[in-house]
């Protein structure tokens, strides 16, 4: 296949959706497809001009033969064009629908909502993450229940966490840093914990720099800015060194359409305090994890308690998360279910109209 990948740019930003996205581009150039990138500039996912011309410009370069996927951050550009045909060879890629991001405005996240109901009916196909997020958008998008399919994301074979040593605990979470994350519940819980030890690193972009700034105050403010570390970017060994030296990993985000680092902290035996934000819920198995209703910091706390000072407790859900984490799925065959998924929204339109779909 020829495949057209358009992306808000850098492809090389650091988030769980752009991994996904790199990966599964890698995997496809592997099985011999033709793939091609766009990375499209502009603000997104709230387009401004800049975002829509870029997305005019790549349907203007999109060849006949090609097959369009458009990482659904950057699809609400596209609505300005749905005259146009370019949505019967068009697979829109959803981690999760922008219109469910917290911290954007309800003026935003309706406008958001307005684009997406317009768009999700209107693709050949509509790609989830997560079976959660795919059982969504039918009732909450418009979206036809035969044009959805769902890749969820892949894991590599990885050595089990050693952990930290002690005495205390060692806390990890991973996440871009912005409101949907829920990083403020998380430190207001940890706040309540300061007769406890622990220590917590954040990994994670502060693409909300407003946001990030207001973290570091609401932690001086509850007396733990000195047991928290805001570690940034890391990838590679920097960051596979962290989840090898770590005790627990959190994550009180508001929503997921998947959450993949959390399943990579399960693919190396790390127990979990994570929020039910989204696919977290089914991700999270209950033996390995203390779950708590999103923005709820004082559940958080009272769950937290328990792993942090008990190392016995830890020890049990390290091991049932590790054997969790043999199961999750590997990236070796995503690629390939990524491509069957392209092949169903091209073969839908060869067949006669009103027929079922893939």
């Amino acid at each position: 296949m020829r495949i057209a990948f358009a992306v808000p740019a850098p492809l090389s930003a650091i988030s769980g959706g752009y991994s996904y996205d790199r990966r599964i581009l890698a995997g496809l150039r592997d099985l011999g497809h033709a793939v091609r990138v766009e990375e499209m500039p502009g603000r997104h996912p709230l387009p401004d001009t800049d975002a829509e011309a870029a997305a005019g410009a790549v349907l203007g370069r999109l060849a006949a033969e090609e097959a369009l996927v458009v990482d659904g951050l950057g699809l609400p550009a596209f609505a300005p064009f749905l005259d146009q045909p370019w949505t019967a060879r068009a697979v829109g890629l959803i981690h999760h629908p922008t219109a469910l991001e917290h911290g954007f405005p309800e003026a935003g996240r309706e406008a958001l909502r307005q684009r997406e109901r317009a768009l999700f009916p209107r693709l050949a196909r509509l790609v989830t993450t997560s079976r959660l997020t795919a059982s969504r958008l039918p009732a909450d998008f418009g979206a036809e229940p035969a044009r959805l399919g769902t890749v969820e994301p892949g894991t590599e074979s990885a050595p089990r966490a050693v952990g930290s040593g002690g005495p205390g605990c060692s806390i990890l979470s991973v996440a871009t840093i912005v409101p949907r994350k829920g990083y403020d519940v998380l430190l207001r819980a940890l706040g309540r914990l300061t007769d406890l030890e622990w220590t917590l690193t954040i990994v994670g972009s502060e693409r909300d720099a407003a946001h990030a700034r207001a973290l570091g105050d609401l932690a001086a403010e509850l007396g733990i800015a000195s047991r928290i570390t805001f570690a940034g970017e890391l990838q590679g060994e920097a960051l596979e060194a962290l989840y090898a030296r770590s005790d627990l990993f959190a994550s009180a985000s508001w929503w997921e359409g998947y959450g993949m680092a959390v399943a990579e902290a399960l693919a190396r035996g790390l127990p979990l305090a994570v929020t039910e934000g989204g696919a977290l819920a089914d991700l999270a198995p209950r033996d390995a994890a203390v779950i708590c209703a999103p923005g709820d910091h004082n559940s958080l706390s009272r769950a937290m308690r328990r792993p942090i000072y008990d190392r016995g407790l830890r020890q049990a859900m390290s091991d049932a998360a590790w054997r969790a984490g043999q199961q999750l799925p590997r990236w070796a065959d995503r690629a390939g279910a990524f491509a069957r998924e392209i092949e169903a929204a091209l073969a839908s339109q060869s067949r006669p109209e009103g027929s079922a779909g893939a």
